[in-house]
This record gives structure tokens, C-alpha cells and sequence, in this order.
């Protein structure tokens, strides 16, 4: 998974990161609220855990505006604070879980794996994702344009699940890697572009509007124009 830490504390930080990264996660750290912030609207996670006490903006606070523009992504919070008072507004302000410092490690990666369980268990993990014509069926592995079906493998049904529901957002090369490969290899490999090209001669080829589209420099971007 791709996870955003936000955690002030180096050794915490430090800590949560390997041992993250030692479960195959990728993981991004922010030390400070207004970064966490940044780094959460700029990106497409699996996974927010947050800190309460942050310098700059508050978990509190980065949780609520998280949750203004996203929904669906899991969020945990981490702090110092075990009243129940404290547990009640982090659950208020969108967190949907609660983890009081000190903590095992061992407790931390239970609570994220009964977090995406859920996510991916979910009504809205298994809708039908829509742009135009097009329409992808994650539940039946369908994907139909102009109500034609579209053979697509495996990787390229990944992809394709990745771009839609990041749609009318730029995802970079890293970012689909890291999603739909698992991966972090050499990032000078063409291999997104040939997948994209793939989808590209199945899916815009032969149908208007086009929607996949190439910011150069960027990344990608499905969209209808």
C-alpha cells in the first residue's frame, strides 16, 4: 500500500517508517500538518495515519479537510491523548480509528489491515466506475466503452481500475508503480508507457471522446474533455 505518515516526532517517525517499509509499504512522512495536508490532497493513498498534536495545522485539522474531498480513504490516528473525550473528536472529525501512544507494533499493522479490509469490502470498493461512455465493473472484471466490451488483461484492468478512480487527477509514473506494479523499480522503464498505449489502442482508438490523456513531464490523466 502507499501510506502518508504524519508524525512530528523523529523517533516515532523514524520507527513507523521502517517498519512499515519493511512490511512492503511505500511510505511518505510529513513532519508537520500544513505539509501532511499538502501531500494528502496532492496524492492518492491507501492509507492516512495521523498524529494529533502536529506543528502548523493539527491532525484534527488535516483529518477534516482530508475528509471534505475524500470519503473513502481509511484514516487512523495516532496519539498521546487516551481520554475519551479526545477519541470521540478524532472519530468526529473523520478518523476511522484510534490508536493511544505508547502502542505495539505488532497492534499498529492489525489495525491497518482490518482498516483496508474494510475499505476494499466496501459498497463503494466494488461500484461501477463511470467517465463518459466508458464504465469498468471491478466486481465483474467488466470494462465496456460505448457498450461494447473491452478485453483487457489483467495489468491493463489494474491500470485502467488505477487512472478511473483517480480520475480528472494527474497521476505520475511513480504513483502508478507504485498502485499498479507494487513496485518503486527504475523509473527510467517505458513500461507505463507501453501499458498506456495498450489501454489507448483499446479504449480511445476507435471512440471519441479521447480520455486518456499525457501531461508531459507530468504524467496522466483520464478525463473527459
Amino acid at each position: 500500500m502507499k501510506i502518508l505518515l504524519v508524525e512530528d516526532e523523529p523517533k516515532v517517525a523514524s520507527f513507523l517508517h521502517q517498519g512499515l517499509t519493511e512490511q512492503h509499504h511505500t511510505v511518505d512522512l510529513a513532519a508537520d500538518g500544513v505539509l501532511g495536508l499538502r501531500l494528502a490532497q496532492a496524492n492518492s493513498y491507501d492509507l492516512l495515519i495521523l498524529d494529533t498534536l502536529l506543528p502548523g495545522l493539527s491532525g484534527l485539522e488535516v483529518c477534516r479537510q482530508v475528509r471534505a474531498h475524500d470519503t473513502s480513504v481509511p484514516i487512523l490516528m495516532l496519539t498521546a491523548l487516551g481520554e475519551t473525550d479526545d477519541k470521540i473528536r478524532g472519530l468526529d472529525a473523520g478518523a476511522d480509528d484510534y490508536l493511544v501512544k505508547p502502542f505495539a507494533f505488532q497492534e499498529l499493522l492489525a489495525r491497518i489491515r482490518a482498516l483496508t479490509r474494510r475499505r476494499h469490502d466496501s459498497p463503494s470498493a466494488n461500484s461501477v466506475l463511470r467517465l463518459a461512455d466508458l464504465s469498468l465493473d471491478p466486481s465483474r472484471k467488466l470494462v465496456q466503452r460505448a457498450g461494447q466490451t473491452i478485453q483487457l488483461t489483467a495489468r491493463e484492468f489494474a491500470l485502467l481500475e488505477y487512472l478511473l478512480r483517480s480520475q480528472n487527477r494527474v497521476v505520475s509514473r511513480v504513483d502508478i508503480l507504485e498502485h499498479v506494479w507494487e513496485t518503486s523499480f527504475d523509473t527510467g522503464s517505458n513500461v507505463i508507457d507501453v501499458y498506456i498505449n495498450f489501454l489507448r489502442k483499446k479504449l480511445d482508438k476507435d471512440f471519441t471522446p479521447k480520455l486518456i490523456h499525457t501531461l508531459v513531464g507530468m504524467g496522466y490523466v483520464m478525463k473527459e474533455e
